[in-house]
Formats: C-alpha cells, structure tokens, sequence
C-alpha cells in the first residue's frame, strides 16, 4: 500500500546521508540501498509488472514514479533509485529496442561499421525521452518529502555498446570481441567511434538526470564479467572515464559511483576511474578490495543477492561482516554485489535494511 511501515529517516542527517557517503565521507551510521531495489519480488511491483510491459512501466511518470517509492515506503532504504533502465537513451542515438519478457531486452538496430555510427543522429533528451525529466522532478520532491536522496543512473558505454552490437544479452560477447579485435588491428574503428559517441551521450544524460534532481550517479558496467584486464583497460575504461569525466566537470559535487560487475578481477584498474566511489561486485572480499584499491577510493557493495534467501540471522550476520569488513559503521555505502533477485522473499529485504542501520560494530 502507499503508507509508510518502516521508521527509518526521521533524523536530519538521513536526507544526504547517501550523498555524504558517496563522497567519501565518514557518516554516522552506515547507509543503505539496492540495486534492483524497485523490482519483481515485490508483490506491489508485480501488480504492474505483470500486466504492463517494461517501456510503458519505465516511460510513463505515473507509473515510473510509483514502483521508484514502493519499495523505499515499505523498507526505508536511504535512497530512492529512479524505475528506468540502462538502456533507455538508446533511442537518442537513433537504437530501437524493446524489452520481451522472459528474453530482456532486445535490440534491433544493426551498428557493425563506422559509417553506421557516424549516421547516428545527435542525442536530444527533452525530444526522444521526454518523460525522464517529469519522473526525476516528481522523486525530486518525493524523496524530500521522505527525508532521503535520489539515485539516478546511467549504462557504461562499454556495456551499452555491447547490448546493442549483440543485440540481446550474450554469453561471449563475440560480435562486439571481433569488432575489438577489428579495431585493434587497424581494420574497423566501428567500436572506438560507437564508444566514444556513447561517452558523450551517456556523459550528457547522467547531467540531464542531475539537472531534474538526481542527487547521485551510479555508472553501470553491467557486462563487465565479458572483459579481459586488456580489454578493459584499453576500451571499456577510457569510455567510462570520459562519460564520468564529463559529469564532474559540470557537477563537480554529484557524486558519481562507478560499477563494474564482474569486474572484482581487475580492481587495481580501477583506482583511477575518476568517480567518487567504486561499487564492488561479491566475488571479493570487501577488506581484500579495500586493500586493492587504497585507502582513498570510497567503496560501496557488496553483499551476495542470495544471501537474501537466508534465515534472518544468517542475513543480519552477512550484514555485520560487511560493515566490519568496510571498516565500521559509516565507512562505506552498503548495496549487494548485484540486483536483488527475483523471488526474494520481501521480509529478508526488510530485515537487511533494519540491521544496517541498526548495526554500530563490534562491541
């Protein structure tokens, strides 16, 4: 229902104590929110889920507006994360894609040369994606209202690149690896050109996103598991730096935090990514991460989603572990490692969310 059950955000510091954290400060408890925090294993959300499908749920405000607050009224997480999708700017550049369920998103638009990229049109949000700014004016006031901040978000070019070359999700990312390997020899700059096209894009978009009221900026390098250390470091990181580098020279206070999922096996390449923070996927240990990056990159994660599916003591032990592993109590921002999944029981959301803030370490 639309009433709150949760106590959570009633002091004054619980406005910006994401932000806060996302900057790399010492806060005084340690904040909390999911990635997939709007998402299927909430009856509520599946009211809509199941009768509409993706784009109109994630393009109309009323109701984009809606499954962004379901969750944050029963749970109380400390931010509101708008209801949209990584690749909902595609269209900007003149990609189509729908979302079929039970297959996820499906791309049509074929870009294999440079001559296909260079006919992209130039990206004009307020044209192709009108809706984005009412959704963000609307959590804008939303989040005021219940004392917490507002996530917006934004696909990595790298990834998006990919989802549009293979044109589905993939398990080997062959197309775009050849288009690499094309690139690399000389033969084909289809990819660097495509990438750079999105940095810009995605670059613009993250801003536009803070200009209607995004307090904070997560950069997903959702395909992140699909790169060798090489590949990374030669493609997908010079990408994502000039996309982050562009918000941070208009924002230069938003808080941008970069994750790479998957890509805990090349954690030194990411000291430099120019965000604020660096969001760990849970295949590392989040002190191991700590030491990996050095002590003055912020970190956020990194709980495994299905420990969810724990009892709650075993959920409120993964969350003490984490905190003590991050340092303490306010010493870095607490998500999962990836999205909540689908069939997570609600009460183990609940649970997760009440021991974080509860939490004030060892004894």
């Amino acid at each position: 229902g639309k009433v709150k059950s949760h106590d959570h955000c009633r002091e004054p510091h619980d406005r910006d104590i994401l932000v806060r954290a996302a900057r790399g400060e010492t806060v005084e408890r340690t904040p909390v929110w999911m990635m997939r925090q709007a998402g299927r294993y909430m009856e509520a959300f599946r009211e809509y889920s199941d009768v509409l499908p993706f784009r109109e749920r994630s393009e109309t405000p009323d109701y984009a507006v809606e499954l962004s607050l379901q969750c944050h009224r029963a749970y109380g997480m400390d931010g509101i994360i708008m209801f949209s999708d990584i690749l909902t700017p595609l269209p900007t550049l003149g990609i189509d894609f729908d979302v079929v369920k039970g297959t996820g998103p499906v791309i049509t638009t074929k870009i294999r040369t440079e001559e296909d990229v260079k006919t992209m049109p130039r990206h004009e949000f307020d044209d192709k994606v009108p809706f984005i700014k009412e959704i963000l004016n609307r959590l804008s006031q939303e989040a005021e209202d219940a004392n917490t901040s507002l996530i917006g978000f934004v696909g990595a070019p790298f990834t998006l690149a990919a989802y549009t070359i293979e044109g589905k999700s993939s398990k080997d990312c062959l197309t775009t690896k050849k288009l690499l390997m094309a690139d690399e020899r000389g033969d084909n700059a289809c990819i660097s050109l495509f990438l750079d096209k999105l940095a810009d894009m995605i670059g613009d978009y993250a801003c536009y996103q803070i200009e209607h009221g995004a307090q904070v900026i997560q950069v997903f390098e959702s395909w992140a598991h699909q790169l060798s250390p090489h590949w990374f470091e030669t493609y997908a990181k010079p990408a994502a730096q000039k996309a982050i580098r562009k918000i941070k020279s208009q924002y230069p206070d938003t808080p941008v935090i970069y994750f790479a999922n998957g890509g805990s096996s090349y954690l030194e390449l990411q000291r430099d990514m120019g965000a604020d923070m660096i969001a760990v996927d849970w295949a590392v240990n989040l002190s191991q991460a700590r030491t990996i990056l050095g002590p003055d990159v912020p970190v956020s994660g990194n709980l495994d989603p299905t420990v969810l599916f724990g009892s709650q003591e075993q959920i409120e032990q993964a969350v003490r572990d984490c905190i003590d592993q991050a340092g303490g109590p306010g010493r870095h921002l607490l998500n999962l490692g990836h999205g909540v999944m689908q069939g997570t029981p609600e009460e183990a959301v609940k649970w997760l969310v009440d021991e974080v803030k509860r939490y004030k370490g060892k004894a």
